[in-house]
Protein backbone atom coordinates (compact mmCIF):
# COMPACT_ATOMS: atom_id res chain seq x y z
CA UNK A 1 0.00 0.00 0.00
CA UNK A 2 1.34 3.43 -0.90
CA UNK A 3 1.94 6.17 1.61
CA UNK A 4 -1.04 8.55 2.03
CA UNK A 5 -0.73 11.87 0.21
CA UNK A 6 -2.65 15.05 -0.36
CA UNK A 7 -3.13 15.95 -3.99
CA UNK A 8 -2.39 19.61 -4.74
CA UNK A 9 -4.08 19.90 -8.12
CA UNK A 10 -3.96 23.20 -9.97
CA UNK A 11 -3.92 25.00 -13.30
CA UNK A 12 -1.69 28.05 -13.73
CA UNK A 13 -0.90 30.28 -16.70
CA UNK A 14 0.97 33.23 -15.18
CA UNK A 15 2.51 31.39 -12.22
CA UNK A 16 0.51 32.84 -9.32
CA UNK A 17 -1.61 29.76 -8.75
CA UNK A 18 1.49 27.55 -9.05
CA UNK A 19 3.22 29.65 -6.37
CA UNK A 20 0.27 29.16 -4.03
CA UNK A 21 0.28 25.41 -4.77
CA UNK A 22 3.94 25.20 -3.76
CA UNK A 23 3.29 27.02 -0.47
CA UNK A 24 0.26 24.84 0.31
CA UNK A 25 2.49 21.80 -0.37
CA UNK A 26 5.04 23.16 2.12
CA UNK A 27 2.33 23.43 4.76
CA UNK A 28 1.18 19.87 4.04
CA UNK A 29 4.68 18.46 4.28
CA UNK A 30 5.40 20.54 7.40
CA UNK A 31 2.44 18.75 9.02
CA UNK A 32 3.94 15.34 8.23
CA UNK A 33 2.15 14.31 5.03
CA UNK A 34 3.28 13.91 1.46
CA UNK A 35 2.09 16.60 -0.96
CA UNK A 36 1.66 15.45 -4.56
CA UNK A 37 1.76 18.47 -6.90
CA UNK A 38 -0.10 17.94 -10.16
CA UNK A 39 -1.43 20.13 -12.94
CA UNK A 40 -3.73 19.67 -15.93
CA UNK A 41 -3.06 20.29 -19.63
CA UNK A 42 -4.53 23.33 -21.36
CA UNK A 43 -7.60 22.94 -23.53
CA UNK A 44 -7.93 24.41 -26.98
CA UNK A 45 -10.79 25.55 -29.17
CA UNK A 46 -8.78 24.20 -32.10
CA UNK A 47 -9.93 20.63 -32.74
CA UNK A 48 -6.53 19.55 -34.05
CA UNK A 49 -4.56 20.88 -31.06
CA UNK A 50 -2.87 18.26 -28.92
CA UNK A 51 -0.53 18.48 -25.96
CA UNK A 52 2.41 16.36 -24.99
CA UNK A 53 1.76 13.81 -22.24
CA UNK A 54 4.46 15.53 -20.19
CA UNK A 55 4.44 19.30 -19.54
CA UNK A 56 7.50 21.32 -20.58
CA UNK A 57 8.02 22.48 -16.98
CA UNK A 58 6.44 22.36 -13.55
CA UNK A 59 4.34 19.61 -12.02
CA UNK A 60 3.37 16.47 -13.98
CA UNK A 61 -0.14 16.14 -15.35
CA UNK A 62 -2.67 14.64 -12.97
CA UNK A 63 -4.12 11.21 -13.60
CA UNK A 64 -7.55 10.16 -12.45
CA UNK A 65 -5.81 7.65 -10.17
CA UNK A 66 -3.94 10.54 -8.46
CA UNK A 67 -7.34 12.00 -7.60
CA UNK A 68 -9.01 8.69 -6.73
CA UNK A 69 -6.30 7.59 -4.31
CA UNK A 70 -5.56 10.86 -2.52
CA UNK A 71 -6.19 11.24 1.21
CA UNK A 72 -7.16 14.89 0.66
CA UNK A 73 -7.29 17.51 -2.08
CA UNK A 74 -6.22 21.13 -2.51
CA UNK A 75 -7.72 22.41 -5.77
CA UNK A 76 -6.45 25.64 -7.35
CA UNK A 77 -7.24 27.76 -10.39
CA UNK A 78 -6.76 31.27 -11.67
CA UNK A 79 -9.94 33.28 -12.04
CA UNK A 80 -11.66 33.20 -15.41
CA UNK A 81 -14.53 35.67 -15.31
CA UNK A 82 -15.21 34.73 -11.68
CA UNK A 83 -15.06 31.01 -12.38
CA UNK A 84 -12.45 28.23 -12.41
CA UNK A 85 -10.38 27.90 -15.57
CA UNK A 86 -11.69 25.59 -18.30
CA UNK A 87 -8.75 23.12 -18.18
CA UNK A 88 -9.34 22.40 -14.50
CA UNK A 89 -13.11 22.11 -14.97
CA UNK A 90 -12.55 19.79 -17.95
CA UNK A 91 -10.45 17.48 -15.77
CA UNK A 92 -12.97 17.55 -12.90
CA UNK A 93 -15.82 16.89 -15.34
CA UNK A 94 -14.14 13.57 -16.23
CA UNK A 95 -14.46 12.30 -12.63
CA UNK A 96 -18.08 11.10 -12.70
CA UNK A 97 -16.96 7.49 -12.25
CA UNK A 98 -15.28 8.50 -8.97
CA UNK A 99 -18.59 10.07 -7.94
CA UNK A 100 -20.50 6.90 -8.86
CA UNK A 101 -18.10 4.79 -6.78
CA UNK A 102 -18.03 7.25 -3.86
CA UNK A 103 -14.23 7.33 -4.02
CA UNK A 104 -13.87 10.87 -2.64
CA UNK A 105 -16.58 10.80 0.05
CA UNK A 106 -15.44 12.23 3.40
CA UNK A 107 -11.97 13.19 2.18
CA UNK A 108 -10.93 16.72 3.24
CA UNK A 109 -10.59 19.33 0.52
CA UNK A 110 -9.75 23.01 0.13
CA UNK A 111 -9.53 25.48 -2.74
CA UNK A 112 -7.24 28.35 -3.76
CA UNK A 113 -7.05 30.95 -6.52
CA UNK A 114 -5.08 33.79 -8.08
CA UNK A 115 -6.36 36.92 -9.82
CA UNK A 116 -4.91 39.87 -11.68
CA UNK A 117 -7.06 42.41 -9.83
CA UNK A 118 -8.26 42.74 -6.25
CA UNK A 119 -11.91 42.48 -7.26
CA UNK A 120 -11.32 39.99 -10.07
CA UNK A 121 -13.63 37.29 -8.75
CA UNK A 122 -11.51 35.55 -6.11
CA UNK A 123 -14.41 34.47 -3.90
CA UNK A 124 -16.73 33.43 -6.73
CA UNK A 125 -13.92 31.37 -8.26
CA UNK A 126 -13.32 29.62 -4.94
CA UNK A 127 -17.03 28.92 -4.62
CA UNK A 128 -17.17 27.55 -8.19
CA UNK A 129 -14.44 25.06 -7.34
CA UNK A 130 -16.28 23.96 -4.19
CA UNK A 131 -19.40 22.84 -6.07
CA UNK A 132 -18.03 19.67 -7.69
CA UNK A 133 -16.21 18.80 -4.45
CA UNK A 134 -19.50 18.97 -2.55
CA UNK A 135 -21.09 16.70 -5.16
CA UNK A 136 -18.21 14.27 -4.63
CA UNK A 137 -19.01 14.20 -0.89
CA UNK A 138 -15.75 15.81 0.17
CA UNK A 139 -15.42 17.75 3.44
CA UNK A 140 -14.54 21.37 2.62
CA UNK A 141 -12.13 23.42 4.69
CA UNK A 142 -11.41 27.10 4.46
CA UNK A 143 -9.06 29.37 6.35
CA UNK A 144 -10.32 30.26 9.84
CA UNK A 145 -10.05 33.81 11.19
CA UNK A 146 -7.67 32.51 13.85
CA UNK A 147 -5.16 33.15 11.03
CA UNK A 148 -4.57 36.81 11.83
CA UNK A 149 -3.34 37.52 8.27
CA UNK A 150 -6.94 37.28 7.06
CA UNK A 151 -7.67 40.52 8.90
CA UNK A 152 -4.52 42.37 7.85
CA UNK A 153 -3.79 41.32 4.26
CA UNK A 154 -3.85 44.02 1.59
CA UNK A 155 -3.41 41.46 -1.19
CA UNK A 156 -5.11 38.04 -1.27
CA UNK A 157 -6.76 35.88 1.34
CA UNK A 158 -10.32 34.79 2.09
CA UNK A 159 -12.00 32.46 4.57
CA UNK A 160 -13.11 30.34 1.58
CA UNK A 161 -9.49 29.56 0.75
CA UNK A 162 -6.21 31.31 0.20
CA UNK A 163 -5.94 33.66 -2.77
CA UNK A 164 -3.21 35.66 -4.47
CA UNK A 165 -3.38 39.11 -6.00
CA UNK A 166 -0.95 38.76 -8.89
CA UNK A 167 -1.67 42.07 -10.61
CA UNK A 168 -1.04 42.63 -14.29
CA UNK A 169 2.71 42.43 -13.69
CA UNK A 170 2.51 39.02 -12.00
CA UNK A 171 3.88 39.99 -8.59
CA UNK A 172 5.27 37.45 -6.16
CA UNK A 173 3.25 36.16 -3.21
CA UNK A 174 3.02 38.53 -0.26
CA UNK A 175 4.14 37.45 3.21
CA UNK A 176 0.47 37.16 4.25
CA UNK A 177 -0.40 35.01 1.23
CA UNK A 178 2.53 32.67 1.96
CA UNK A 179 1.52 32.34 5.59
CA UNK A 180 -2.14 31.69 4.72
CA UNK A 181 -1.23 29.13 2.03
CA UNK A 182 1.02 27.20 4.40
CA UNK A 183 -1.62 27.35 7.15
CA UNK A 184 -4.26 26.04 4.74
CA UNK A 185 -1.99 23.14 3.73
CA UNK A 186 -1.19 22.35 7.34
CA UNK A 187 -4.86 22.35 8.32
CA UNK A 188 -5.76 20.09 5.39
CA UNK A 189 -2.98 17.63 6.32
CA UNK A 190 -3.97 17.63 9.99
CA UNK A 191 -7.52 16.58 9.13
CA UNK A 192 -6.43 14.08 6.47
CA UNK A 193 -4.13 12.38 8.99
CA UNK A 194 -7.14 11.81 11.25
CA UNK A 195 -8.95 10.05 8.41
CA UNK A 196 -6.21 7.66 7.23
Amino acid sequence: MSKPYILVLYYSRQGGTAQLAQQIARGIEGAGMEARLRTVPPVSATCEATSSDIPDSGAPYCSKEDLQNCAGLALGSPTRFGNMAAPLKYFIDQSSDLWLNGDLIDKPASVFTSTASLHGGQESTLLSMMLPLLHQGMVLMGVPYSQSELSTTQTGGTPYGVSHLGGEEGRELSAEEISLAQAQGKRLAKHALKMV
